[in-house]
Order: structure tokens, then sequence, then C-alpha cells
């Protein structure tokens, strides 16, 4: 049996499917903004891109900027390409249409809020934070929340020369320190919104305790194994109904304990998606 075959069974099998989404299904996606120099950023970006000399969005990110009016032109830029890029293969849809008959869940270290275009968001467990939300950077004082949106609509027509003028820069309601992205890093907000993303799993995984879960992985890589791959692994061992699939061009790997109750597809996500979906459609 080929391994699309074994992809589709496991599927239909499944009582409840817990898909696993790393930074290789975004760029499954065709999207190739986060680790190279892209033609798809907007004009902002590569405004900073050819002035600070950075490689990718990821570098980007940790780039120093002369000033703050600066770094606020940044992330007005990198705001605005997440909410509005397209992507070039619709592997999401892909996903949606293989797992939507089943019960399912979808965990993402992802922040570029791709994944709530097609699943919505009482679904959706982003674990790393998103783009969805700015925080404090003073996180003892205000844990507050801040939809990034109204950032959006209201600042990025007021951008001059690519920057924020700095009477304009969004600050803390509470304390009046520095607005920054609610995005893993040094001063990431564990509050309340965090708590209910992984809550969100455990309630799911609760719904179908006992019953036959497929753990469906999706393009983690080796930097950060320990949010969904080895949480996966362990959950597969402790749980004898369930099965586990890592579909990865470079990283589809398992844990030994679990070899016998896994599929591993070292091929492009997009590729194995639409192979799976051609199944279906000429299946008698």
């Amino acid at each position: 049996m080929s391994q699309i075959h074994t992809l589709i069974e496991k599927i239909n099998e499944a009582d409840a499917i817990l898909v696993g989404a790393g930074s290789g299904m975004s760029a499954a996606t065709g999207l190739n903004i986060w680790y190279e120099d892209s033609d798809m950023l907007n004009d902002t970006l590569r405004h900073y891109a050819n002035k600070y000399g950075f490689r990718g969005l990821f570098d980007g990110f940790y780039t120093h900027f002369v000033s703050e009016e600066e770094h606020w032109g940044f992330y007005l830029g990198m705001l605005d390409l997440m909410t509005n890029i397209e992507t070039p293969k619709p592997t999401y849809e892909y996903l949606k249409t293989l797992i939507q008959q089943k019960p399912y869940h979808v965990v993402t270290t992802n922040q570029d809020i791709l994944v709530h275009r097609y699943f919505p968001e009482d679904k959706v467990s982003e674990i790393q934070g998103s783009w969805h939300y700015f925080q404090s950077k003073n996180t003892h004082v205000d844990q507050t929340l801040y939809d990034t949106k109204v950032f959006l609509d209201n600042l990025l027509p007021k951008l001059e020369n690519h920057t924020l003028p700095s009477e304009l820069i969004p600050k803390s309601k509470i304390n009046g320190s520095s607005l920054i992205p609610w995005v893993r890093g040094p001063e990431f907000l564990e509050g309340e919104q965090y708590f209910e993303e992984h809550q969100k799993i455990s309630t799911f995984l609760n719904q179908h305790r006992g019953k036959k879960i497929l753990f469906l992985e999706l393009g983690v890589g080796r930097m950060t194994p320990m949010f969904i791959q080895e949480p996966f692994w362990e959950l597969t061992h402790y749980l004898p109904n369930s099965f586990y699939v890592n579909i990865n061009p470079q990283h589809a790997l398992t844990h030994p304990q679990i070899q016998e109750r896994s599929l591993l597809i070292h091929e492009d996500i997009h590729e194995v998606l639409a192979s799976a979906i051609r199944e279906l459609e000429v299946k008698p």
C-alpha cells in the first residue's frame, strides 16, 4: 500500500484528528518570506530589507532599528503583509478538505495568522503567539492584548517614508510602556490568552479520550520540537488507540517507542496533500 493510501486510511479510521502545523506548513504554501530575500515583501518591508541587509523576515524581526519610529514602520509593514498576502498554493484548503469531516483541532507554532483564514478560532490553538495581537513590553503591569487590526487600519496610512511619527506610536494604556507583537520572545506574555490556547487542546483531547486519535504533524522543524513534535510522540505512546503521521520533506522523524504506529512521509507537504485529494476524487 502506498503512503498516500495509508494516509487516507488513517484519516478515515480516525475518530478525531489533532493537527500540528509548523513553519514548514507555511513554506509548503509557497510563501518564501521568512528565510530568504523574497519578492513577496511589500514596499515597507523591502525598504528595511535593503537598508539593513536582512534576508527574510525572521532576520528582520531581530534587527536593531535606529529608532522606535522605524521599528513601528517595520511592525506595520509586517502586519500588512501577514493580513493581505496571498498564498501561491492552496495547501491549507487541501488540509481542510481532508480533515473537515472529522472532529479536529489545529495547533500551530506559526504566528503568520494564515491558519485562521481556513479554520474557525475555536478549532485553532496558536501556542507561540500571533500577529493578531500586540502586548505591552512590561507585562508585570499590563497583561492586556491589543487587537492589531485597529492599529493597522488607523496607522498604516500615516506612515511617512516607511516610518511612523513618534506622536502616533502606540503605548500601553495602563503604564505607557512600548507595545510589541505578541509573539514568542524574551517578553512574550504567557497570560490568559496563552493559557486559553492550550486549554482548547486539552479540551479536545479529553472529549475524544479512549477513541482513535490521529496526530497529524506537518512541517515541524528542529528549532522547536518541544512544542508540537515531542508532545505528539508522548501522546501517541500513552494513547494505545492513537496513530502518528509526520509529513516533512526534511525531518520526518518519530520516536522508536511508537515506530510501529507511525507513518513518515519524506515529501513536500503540498504535494502529499494534493495527491491525497486526487486519490479521494477518483475513488469509486
